[in-house]
Protein backbone atom coordinates (compact mmCIF):
# COMPACT_ATOMS: atom_id res chain seq x y z
CA UNK A 1 0.00 0.00 0.00
CA UNK A 2 1.34 3.35 -0.98
CA UNK A 3 0.34 6.41 1.45
CA UNK A 4 0.86 10.10 1.11
CA UNK A 5 3.38 9.59 3.63
CA UNK A 6 5.30 7.72 1.33
CA UNK A 7 5.10 10.48 -1.32
CA UNK A 8 8.53 12.27 -2.35
CA UNK A 9 8.38 16.19 -2.84
CA UNK A 10 7.28 17.04 -5.85
CA UNK A 11 5.17 14.56 -6.46
CA UNK A 12 1.83 14.13 -7.59
CA UNK A 13 -0.47 11.29 -6.30
CA UNK A 14 -3.96 10.86 -6.37
CA UNK A 15 -6.36 9.94 -3.49
CA UNK A 16 -7.52 6.14 -3.37
CA UNK A 17 -9.08 5.46 -0.15
CA UNK A 18 -9.20 6.85 3.66
CA UNK A 19 -8.43 4.65 6.47
CA UNK A 20 -8.88 5.65 9.95
CA UNK A 21 -12.32 6.65 11.45
CA UNK A 22 -14.41 8.70 13.55
CA UNK A 23 -13.39 12.20 14.03
CA UNK A 24 -10.22 11.04 12.14
CA UNK A 25 -11.48 10.26 9.11
CA UNK A 26 -13.97 13.23 9.33
CA UNK A 27 -11.47 15.67 9.94
CA UNK A 28 -9.09 14.74 6.99
CA UNK A 29 -12.19 14.68 4.87
CA UNK A 30 -13.18 18.19 5.95
CA UNK A 31 -10.14 19.47 4.74
CA UNK A 32 -10.58 18.38 1.48
CA UNK A 33 -8.62 15.22 1.36
CA UNK A 34 -11.64 12.84 -0.69
CA UNK A 35 -11.27 9.54 -2.79
CA UNK A 36 -10.04 10.88 -6.15
CA UNK A 37 -8.31 14.15 -5.16
CA UNK A 38 -5.07 14.97 -6.75
CA UNK A 39 -2.68 16.16 -4.03
CA UNK A 40 1.11 17.95 -4.66
CA UNK A 41 3.23 17.57 -2.17
CA UNK A 42 5.44 20.97 -1.86
CA UNK A 43 7.90 20.32 1.07
CA UNK A 44 8.44 18.53 4.00
CA UNK A 45 10.03 20.06 7.54
CA UNK A 46 13.26 19.47 8.34
CA UNK A 47 12.67 16.59 10.65
CA UNK A 48 9.81 15.05 8.57
CA UNK A 49 6.48 16.40 10.49
CA UNK A 50 4.47 17.95 9.12
CA UNK A 51 3.86 17.80 5.34
CA UNK A 52 2.95 20.56 3.17
CA UNK A 53 0.71 20.13 0.44
CA UNK A 54 -1.43 21.53 -2.31
CA UNK A 55 -4.88 20.02 -2.32
CA UNK A 56 -8.02 21.95 -4.51
CA UNK A 57 -6.29 24.57 -4.98
CA UNK A 58 -4.95 25.55 -1.32
CA UNK A 59 -1.62 24.72 0.73
CA UNK A 60 -2.39 21.97 3.60
CA UNK A 61 0.27 20.93 6.27
CA UNK A 62 -0.72 17.25 7.89
CA UNK A 63 0.83 15.49 10.39
CA UNK A 64 2.60 12.04 8.82
CA UNK A 65 0.18 9.79 10.98
CA UNK A 66 -2.10 11.71 9.39
CA UNK A 67 -0.83 11.35 5.91
CA UNK A 68 -0.28 7.41 6.87
CA UNK A 69 -4.37 6.60 6.60
CA UNK A 70 -4.89 8.00 3.19
CA UNK A 71 -3.91 5.53 0.42
CA UNK A 72 -2.90 6.84 -2.90
CA UNK A 73 -1.63 6.11 -6.24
Amino acid sequence: MNTLKNVKVGGRARIVKLYGEGAVRRRIMDMGLTKGVEVYVRKVAPLGDPIEINVRGYELSIRKEDADMIEVE
